[in-house]
Order: structure tokens, then sequence, then C-alpha cells
């Protein structure tokens, strides 16, 4: 399973900054990145390779919150695919 995720930020660098900083946290709750993109200076996607849905849920229900405060996220949309 795949998440595909949008970020709405306020600015790239300080997003980017943040992003980096919680690639173990991500990774300790079932996201491991595949890739990032830049769509603008406020805008971003990301794509992961998802181990355990249940808990990359759960962290993104709860603790990505403290991620998203840090890193200027002002809008989120998680999209949970499989290869069909």
């Amino acid at each position: 399973m795949q998440l595909l995720a949008h970020y709405t930020i306020a600015d790239y660098a300080t997003f980017k900054t943040a992003f980096d900083a919680d690639a173990e946290d991500r990774s300790n709750n079932s996201l491991s990145l595949l890739q990032l993109w830049r769509e603008s200076g406020t805008s971003a996607w990301a794509l992961y390779d998802v181990a355990n849905p249940k808990r990359a849920r759960d962290y993104l229900d709860g603790a990505a919150g403290v991620f998203n405060s840090q890193a200027g996220v002002t809008a989120t949309a998680f999209h949970f695919v499989e290869t069909a």
C-alpha cells in the first residue's frame, strides 16, 4: 500500500527543514518516503510506502499534528492507494 500526501504550506524552506527532521518519526510509524515533490512555494506532495496502514493512520490523525505545526502546514490531504 502507498500513501499520496498533499501538504499546503506557508513556506517551503520551513516545511522542508521540519520534514527532514521528522523522517525518523515517520519511519517509526510505518511511512517510508519514496518521493517528495515541490509544486510551488506553498504546496508539496509526498509518496510513501506504507508498511502498516493502521499505524500510519493513527500517526497522521495524532502525532503528525506536531510536525504540521512546526512545518507551517495549513492543510493536508491523504490518499491511501494500492496498485490496481
